[in-house]
Formats: structure tokens, C-alpha cells, sequence
């Protein structure tokens, strides 16, 4: 008997998005579309100097680069720095020497670890954390491993959890 190979049909192929993500049971197909325009809106009448000045001068302020280019938007009316200046919000940072010495979603990642040890010093029977614990740090090393091998982090570098706070402070 021979089966008969059929096409998916559209309510299949909507299902069937591709892979997961990695510590949860999301397949995170939401997402925000970019405009296809590339050029800055006609509306727009800051140039490319100001943003610069005004990138520099928010992160002189301590704003990692998504902070900036949220109050950009929303304050500034500045819809994609892309666009206006021709470089992102962190290739501005590094031209000017003000880019932060570990990626942002590695600092993010500490910060949570260290947020949930601190919880867990509270809390000790907490096996939920203690599970989530070791799947925010093994995020940490994955991404580590991934930034020494595109010299983003000097290949040295490694998390430890007990210097883990002082890298967040």
C-alpha cells in the first residue's frame, strides 16, 4: 500500500513555526517588523551630529545602548539612529570609547543571576530558583563562550559567581 505524500495545509505550516527556545516552552513567533524605507523620515530635522552628541552624552550618563535608543524614540523622535547616522547606537559608543566593557545581554544575564542567588540566600528551599539558577548560568557561559570566540570578551575572561555582584554594581 502506498501512501500518498500530501502538502501541509496552511493551519500545519502555522504550527509547525521551527525551533523553541532554549530554557522555556516558547516559540516566540511575535515580532516587530523593521521599515523596508531606509532613509530617515522626511519629518525628521536632527542631524546626524546631534544624535551623535546626544548618544554621547546620555551614556556619559551611565544608559546602556537599548536605554538610549528608547529615550531617542520616545522622547526625541528619533524612530532608527540606523538611519539618521548611518552607524548603530553601539558602533557610535565604540568610535567615542564609551561602549561597555561586557555586551548587554551578558550584563543582564549576571545581573539576574546575582538577583537570584541574593533571593536564594533568603530563601534556601527554594528548588524552583535553584533550578532557574542554573539555567540563567549556563545562558551565561553559552554567551560567554560565544563572545571570547568573536573577541567581544578578552579570552580570560570568566564569570565566577562570587565576583558575579561586582560586575552588575
Amino acid at each position: 500500500m502506498k501512501y500518498a505524500q500530501s502538502q501541509p495545509d496552511e493551519e500545519q505550516t502555522a504550527t509547525n513555526v521551527g525551533m523553541g527556545r532554549l530554557h522555556s516552552k516558547g516559540k516566540g513567533i511575535s515580532a516587530s517588523a523593521l521599515p523596508y524605507k531606509r532613509s530617515p523620515p522626511s519629518w525628521l530635522k536632527t542631524t546626524s551630529e546631534d544624535v551623535d552628541e546626544s548618544i554621547c552624552k546620555f551614556a556619559k550618563k551611565g544608559l546602556t545602548p537599548s536605554q538610549i535608543g528608547v529615550i531617542l524614540r520616545d522622547s526625541h523622535g528619533i524612530p532608527q539612529v540606523k538611519s539618521v547616522t548611518g552607524n548603530k547606537i553601539l558602533r557610535i559608543l565604540k568610535a567615542h570609547g564609551l561602549a561597555p566593557e561586557i555586551p548587554e545581554d551578558l550584563y543582564h544575564l549576571i545581573k539576574k543571576a546575582v538577583a537570584i542567588r541574593k533571593h536564594l540566600e533568603r530563601n534556601r528551599k527554594d528548588k524552583d530558583s535553584k533550578f532557574r539558577l542554573i539555567l540563567v548560568e549556563s545562558r551565561i557561559h553559552r554567551l560567554a563562550r560565544y563572545y571570547k570566540k568573536t573577541k567581544k570578551l578578552p579570552p580570560v575572561w570568566k564569570y565566577e559567581s562570587t565576583t558575579a555582584s561586582t560586575l552588575v554594581a
